[in-house]
């Protein structure tokens, strides 16, 4: 009898990448056999970084974990879950305040896709206040996010405000 491997998808707009991020994914492939980092195309939310860029900076900074693949997506996360054949979807939590969104996502999923479930992991305590909304505002506004971010990140990020401000 083979075993069916334990595939997680852990999906989002990554617009960055961030620490918090990064240590829910390592800590999540610790948990199954194969972790799927999905980055939504999410162009209604606006983001910074194209697809592309977030798919790259994912890819680069993740490198180390052999079970970890990141994708991009533009379809229906319920869909996605099918075409990978995810048994989990993995959601961080920072504060409660996330709660409430993310319990109304889980449960819509519930129905959608009703023999998927949903797993909620805290973030490291240092990067429970992390957000990539907050790493994008201090960044722009030229403070250091170096403790949010990786140095890729980081400097990805000055270049996009450098050249939006054709500096």
């Amino acid at each position: 009898m083979s075993k069916n491997p334990r595939i997680a998808l852990y999906p989002g707009t990554f617009d960055p990448i961030t620490n918090g991020h990064a240590d829910l994914v390592r800590r999540g492939a610790r948990l199954f056999d194969r972790l799927i980092v999905a980055i939504a195309d999410s162009k209604r939310k606006g983001p910074l970084f194209n697809l592309d860029e977030r798919i790259a900076m994912a890819t680069h900074i993740l490198n180390d974990l052999d079970n970890v693949e990141v994708i991009g997506f533009d379809i229906l996360l319920a869909d996605l879950a099918r075409q990978v054949k995810a048994s989990v979807i993995l959601r961080g939590l920072r504060a409660v305040s996330d709660f409430e969104y993310e319990f109304q996502l889980a449960s819509m999923n519930r129905h959608l896709i009703p023999d998927i479930e949903t797993l909620f992991l805290t973030p490291a305590e240092q990067f429970s206040f992390v957000s990539s909304s907050l790493v994008k505002e201090i960044s722009m506004l030229n403070g250091d996010v170096s403790r949010f971010v990786h140095n890729d990140v980081e400097n990805a990020l000055k270049e996009k405000w450098n050249a939006q401000h054709g500096t």
